[in-house]
């Protein structure tokens, strides 16, 4: 990938709610990064969401040697740099300037160089077909929306490519009402005509029902491969969550990482 895209461009332009998110992310990244940094760097970085199940056990992205890989949602860079250590040929994007910054640190730290795109992945500005693996852990998969976000991943992907992302599950949006603290043992959302979740921080999330994630793949040139639900151990801790989410996503997903493939 050209050099040029070392450099983000100050201000893209982007939706209101993409907007909106990256004054949330950019307010809150200096005390994600300080907060969770330890577990980031777990696995070398490559273990799948917020109970950290590794890589090499779920084998989601399999070998990416030689590969040309795309992070959407990339936040500081730890994915990146693990599969760039891997032989990877990695970009990474975000919609966040202040993660950026903590992504250019962290691969000086790590004596490594490759792009970071500041942008949007609703409106990536990146050629068509130019990545074999296109995959986010959260990420833009969960803070941009999926009309926009699927189509653009196809358009990024060769034909056969491999789109991979993990998000916060539809069951647990169904089950945690924006007063509460924790998710609980009801349903208290509305499952038809769930999409867009606004956050008390200003920012904005997105989820879908299975059926229409399906819709949306199919309709977007993808095929399924998997749907892993990844399930924390009766010890695991996290920074991002209590012990008593962590009963929660034993009992019930609390996320979801798709597989899929781009049809020929």
């Amino acid at each position: 990938m050209p050099g040029a895209l070392d450099r983000p461009d100050p201000s893209p332009r982007v939706s209101e709610d993409a907007e909106r998110n990256r004054a949330a992310w950019n307010a809150e990244s200096d005390a994600y990064q300080d907060r969770n940094r330890d577990q980031l760097a777990l696995e070398g970085g490559l273990a799948w969401g917020i109970w950290h199940v590794p890589e090499t056990e779920l084998r989601v992205l399999g070998d990416v040697a030689g590969r040309d890989v795309l992070e959407l949602g990339c936040g500081a860079a730890g994915w990146s740099i693990g599969l760039a250590r891997l032989g990877a040929r990695v970009v990474g994007l975000d919609l966040s300037d202040r993660q950026l910054d903590h992504a250019r640190r962290n691969q000086e730290a790590a004596g490594l160089s490759f792009p970071l795109v500041h942008a949007s992945a609703e409106e990536v500005p990146l050629p068509d077909a130019s990545f074999d693996i296109v995959f986010c852990d959260h990420g833009a998969m969960t803070f941009a929306d999926p009309y926009r976000t699927v189509p653009e991943v196809s358009r990024l992907l060769r034909p056969g490519g491999l789109f991979a992302f993990n998000h916060s599950s539809t069951l647990i949006a169904l089950a945690w009402a924006p007063e509460d603290d924790h998710p609980g043992d009801r349903l208290v959302a509305d499952y038809f005509g769930l999409h867009r979740i606004e956050n008390e921080d200003g920012g904005v999330e997105y989820a879908l029902p299975y059926g229409e994630w399906i819709r949306l793949f199919r309709a977007s040139g993808f095929e399924v491969l998997d749907l892993i639900e990844p399930r924390p151990g009766p010890e695991t801790v996290s920074t991002y969550r209590s012990p008593e989410d962590r009963d929660w996503a034993r009992r019930w997903p609390a996320e979801s990482i798709w597989r899929l493939r781009k049809r020929a």
